[in-house]
């Protein structure tokens, strides 16, 4: 009687009608006293408006084959979703068996499963976003590739032709026009081949995150004619592929930001590896904002994503910023080994 009473476990009696006969007080606590009821209609139960069903083969939250009704099935140990009586409906592990074979009593035992529900959907929701982000960076390096070999390559044997065209007699007009031709074409290219390094850069897989940055710097700076200063104490170490796609992703995002926003001519970007951590820092000296503001400058999804991809690596992001104090961006990830 006094583990009854004292249970952590939600406890419920039922008589062979499948009617609720008696609950303990941590049963009372969660379930509408209205289970108790009599119901007028003899094929109904007052139980069935608290269950929101239980998890079956084909269907999280299932009333077909009922666990109250179906004496064959094994209903020792499975999951059912009660609406209690703050009305919101909760996950419990349950276990339905026969305490009294003669006069029909079993009892239904519960154990909230909030807490493990919320860890298991945060595990598949990360597991779902990792997948996805992989996805989008190998489709990414199948399209950079594909630009960069057949695309690029199509292009500069075009030029090629049209270059070798100039030295044949032609007139002038036809000429003018061929110049004109190779010079679209060389700015076509170049477009392409910029294309191709934004959507991933193949010097990320094949030597790593410093080259991979200095090649970036490079073209921000041809690009918008802004300098960064980039500093990177690696000592030539590589690490998982993961993180290194994250690394230049947040780096990527936070200086675009800070060309978008900040109104810089110099960026200060530093990337250090200590035996266990690896550092990204990104800082500027422009306008700055209010971390803490509802209304953020663009949409907003810059900053989600780089969060949602540090998340992914068990890593952490800060950025602090004031207006008129420019903005630093600091990333933390952790190291297993270098490959």
């Amino acid at each position: 009687m006094s583990l009854y009473e004292h249970s952590s476990d939600a406890i419920v009696f039922f008589d062979k009608q499948h009617r609720v006969i008696a609950m303990n007080p941590q049963a009372e606590a969660i379930l509408d006293p209205r289970v108790l009821e009599q119901p007028a209609e003899p094929d109904s139960n007052s139980f069935c408006f608290t269950c929101a069903g239980y998890t079956s083969e084909d269907e999280l939250m299932s009333c077909l084959n009922c666990y109250l009704a179906d004496t064959q099935k094994d209903f020792s140990s499975f999951q059912l979703f009660l609406e209690t009586k703050n009305k919101e409906v909760v996950p419990y592990s349950a276990s339905f068996q026969t305490v009294d074979a003669e006069s029909g009593i079993r009892v239904l035992m519960l154990r909230n499963l909030t807490n493990q529900w919320m860890t298991q959907q945060t595990l598949n929701r990360n597991k779902m976003t990792k997948s996805i982000i992989k996805a989008q960076e190998d489709e990414r390096k199948r399209i950079s590739r594909e630009l960069h070999d057949s695309v690029a390559q199509e292009l500069i044997s075009s030029l090629v032709d049209l270059r070798v065209l100039k030295y044949f007699k032609v007139q002038d007009e036809a000429l003018q026009k061929i110049r004109q031709t190779e010079a679209s074409l060389t700015r076509l290219l170049e477009q392409i081949r910029n294309l191709s390094v934004e959507l991933r850069p193949a010097s990320l897989d094949d030597l790593g995150l410093d080259a991979a940055f200095r090649s970036h710097f490079k073209w921000i700076e041809k690009n918008y004619g802004v300098l960064v200063h980039f500093n990177a104490e690696l000592g030539g170490r590589r690490f998982n592929s993961e993180i290194e796609t994250v690394v230049y992703r947040v780096c990527q995002e936070s200086v675009l930001n800070a060309l978008k926003y900040a109104d810089v001519d110099e960026i200060d970007v530093r990337l250090f590896a200590s035996e266990h951590t690896l550092e990204l820092v990104v800082a500027d000296q422009g306008h700055g904002f209010n971390v803490n503001t509802r209304d953020p400058k663009g949409t907003g999804l810059g900053l989600y994503g780089m969060k949602e991809r540090t998340e992914l690596v068990g890593g952490e992001l800060s950025v602090e910023s004031k207006p008129g104090k420019g903005t630093t961006v600091q990333l933390r990830v952790p190291l297993g080994e270098a490959r």
